[in-house]
């Protein structure tokens, strides 16, 4: 019989782990999920690969007149409100049915938690909101914190994750490239005395490696792109014995074409650019309602001006433009137009209807917006595809590997986790 008043849960040991209701993907299961999402993916990147900004019509919209017209038919409102959960739309076929596919592929368990000591509030001081809960979240969920010695936080910043980390006995380094960030870290880290050095490195210079030793734990929580590759690739080669990497910003990388990094992924008949490796982060969670007002703005004028170019150089084609400061978004709509045309050297304007091409650019907003859900249905499965295709790699270098979730993804939608560990 349990004591009165004695919470269970406070008696279980530091490192016990909260189980999920069903396992996480682990090494044997890693195969066969990615061989089930790069079919899909692949079968469908008709649906997902044009973008609706730069088409004035989409190719599938011969093929799926009825999806098309419904999507065409809605208001910007209603496609802001599906676009985190497009899912749930009850759109024309095929949406639901690849929608329930996109589901059951793109889902994965969260990984066992591992209690948390709390921490003087102090130190969460200097860290925003939600970073903190990112923090919190990605440290409660490492199997590997008491057995670890020595805590690598790559791509560092100030230091938080890393100081969240380090408990009695254990030692930091934090590598990061910002001098600022190094000054403000290290400040921090003595202020509660936490034994902590903070490097300046650009960590895709030849020369990290010698930062990495074997007993050191790497860990990188939303480290971008070619830097997060950089830490798998230098950690294996250094025989480190465990990481923990929350991949993000995929389509931050120097080459042109995505370069696979597992022998199932480099198989694959799925060649990615860089644009569409940008796919998974479309997603918006975090965008204030000032930030989201500006990017409507920012779109719709675009799109009107889209009409427009293609009118004066007699091109039905898409013309890229460049992103303009805000206060641009203050000015005439005839200026803003004449502006871009004279940046693209495109013959002057002249007179226009401009309230009627920047109300076309509205409407077109709400099209384009609402076309978009079709591509937001393989955001999920192309993430896990693409942090599949690491787990795998990291796998091949000898490595036993976790993949699952280690937040909601209202706290953020990077929120998946690849632990790897060699016994």
């Amino acid at each position: 019989m349990k004591g009165a008043g004695v919470d269970p849960a406070s008696t279980l040991p530091h490192e016990a782990a909260t189980m999920p209701s069903e396992p996480p993907l682990q090494d044997e299961h890693l195969d066969s999920h990615f061989g089930a999402l790069d079919s899909f993916l692949f079968a469908h990147q008709a649906l997902w690969r044009p973008k609706p900004f730069t088409h004035l019509a989409l190719p599938w919209e011969d093929k799926y007149p009825d999806l098309a017209h419904w999507l065409r038919q809605r208001t910007l409102e209603q496609a802001e409100a599906a676009h985190n959960h497009p899912e749930h739309l009850d759109a024309p076929f095929p949406f639901k049915q690849l929608a329930a596919e996109a589901v059951a592929l793109s889902h994965v368990a969260e990984l066992p938690v591992h209690a948390l000591q709390p921490v003087e509030a102090r130190m969460s001081v200097d860290v925003p909101g939600r970073k903190w809960q990112q923090i919190e979240a990605f440290a409660s969920h490492l199997d590997m914190r008491d057995s670890t010695t020595h805590w690598l936080d790559w791509c560092a910043g100030k230091g938080h994750l890393g100081r969240r980390l380090t408990g009695p006995g254990q030692r930091l380094t934090c590598l990061e490239h910002d001098p600022a960030l190094i000054e403000a870290g290290l400040a921090l880290s003595t202020r509660q005395g936490i034994d902590a050095r903070h490097v300046q490195q650009d960590v895709m210079a030849d020369d990290t490696w010698r930062y990495l030793q074997p007993e050191h734990t790497p860990v990188a929580l939303h480290a971008c792109g070619d830097l997060h590759i950089q830490l798998m690739e230098l950690a294996s080669q250094t025989g480190c014995r465990r990481m923990a990497i929350a991949p993000c910003c995929y389509n931050r990388t120097r080459h042109e074409l995505y370069q696979a990094l597992s022998s199932e992924g480099k198989a694959s008949g799925l060649k990615l650019s860089r644009d569409e490796l940008g796919l998974p982060l479309s997603e918006t969670v975090t965008a204030g309602t000032r930030v989201r007002r500006q990017r409507d703005i920012s779109m719709a004028r675009r799109l009107g001006f889209d009409l427009l170019q293609r009118r004066l150089r007699g091109i039905d084609d898409y013309l890229p433009t460049p992103s303009l400061p805000t206060s641009w978004l203050d000015a005439s709509y005839a200026d803003y137009c004449n502006h871009l045309a004279k940046l693209k050297h495109l013959p002057a304007p002249g007179q226009q209807d401009w309230a009627a091409l920047e109300t076309a650019g509205w409407k077109r907003l709400a099209e384009v917006r609402n076309l978009e859900l079709v591509r937001d249905l393989f955001r999920r499965p192309l993430e896990m595809w693409l942090v599949l295709d690491r787990a795998m790699y990291v796998r091949e270098q000898g490595y036993s590997v976790s993949v699952g979730t280690f937040c909601d993804s209202r706290i953020t939608p990077r929120n998946l986790l690849i632990l790897a560990r060699k016994s």
